[in-house]
């Protein structure tokens, strides 16, 4: 099979992060999956350039706004499929085996990883059970779970948005018949870790709520981090 993903990977000092990220996708490399990597990065002020470049990525550079971001990597991208993943997200081993079943079974559909945490525990389990059922039931991953789609969809769904949150909501709600694939995304838990688990879910909870109910991104990303 011919290398068809172009891997769009966002970035802002991502330098603690992105080296775990990279080295867990390099049996896609391997296995003739991968197109090309683009990092697109929103002015970091640590060594991520320098990490992104040594990996052969292909480095875009733009205000700091994860859509915005997202959309100018997507905009970049050959590949005849998408795999947008955060920096703070490892792909488990054996990933590469699950996605080129997809490409040549899947039927086109576009894609999504179940989301497990780099933490072990009580909360953490129920966090990403609570994430995984919502994905399935709803049709709404989000975008630490990592998305896979054809470039086709991508655009006929309209890509994403220039905003700074929920631009992985924007995107999925124009979607249809995602498909969970059976592979974990592995991703950070240091925002739950730092903030409490119950008080960080609590808040991505209300987050998710009001941005249903119409609130701006760019109202809700003021109160993202805090």
């Amino acid at each position: 099979m011919p290398a068809e993903i172009s891997l769009v990977i966002p970035t802002l000092n991502a330098a603690e992060d992105l080296p775990g990220c990279l080295e867990s996708l390099m049996e896609g490399l391997a296995a003739g999956l991968i197109r090309e990597l683009l990092i697109t990065d929103g002015g970091s002020l640590d060594a991520t350039g320098q990490i992104a470049e040594a990996a052969g990525a292909r480095l875009h550079h733009g205000p700091a706004s994860r859509g915005g971001q997202l959309q100018r990597g997507c905009a970049a991208a050959k590949g005849n499929w998408l795999l947008v993943l955060h920096a703070d997200t490892q792909l488990e081993q054996g990933w590469s085996q699950v996605v080129s079943r997809h490409l040549q079974d899947g039927g086109g559909r576009p894609a999504y990883f179940r989301l497990r945490f780099r933490a072990s525990g009580v909360m953490p389990g129920l966090v990403a059970g609570w994430a995984n059922w919502r994905s399935r039931l709803f049709g709404l991953p989000y975008g630490d779970q990592a998305l896979l789609i054809r470039r086709g969809d991508y655009e006929a769904a309209g890509g994403y948005r220039d905003q700074p949150l929920m631009e992985d909501v924007a995107l999925v709600r124009c979607l249809s018949a995602l498909v969970e694939l059976p592979a974990c995304a592995l991703t950070s838990a240091a925002r739950y870790q730092q903030q409490g688990w119950l008080r960080r879910g609590t808040r991505n909870l209300l987050l998710q709520l009001r941005y249903a109910l119409g609130a701006l991104p760019e109202v809700l990303a003021r109160s993202y981090d805090k």
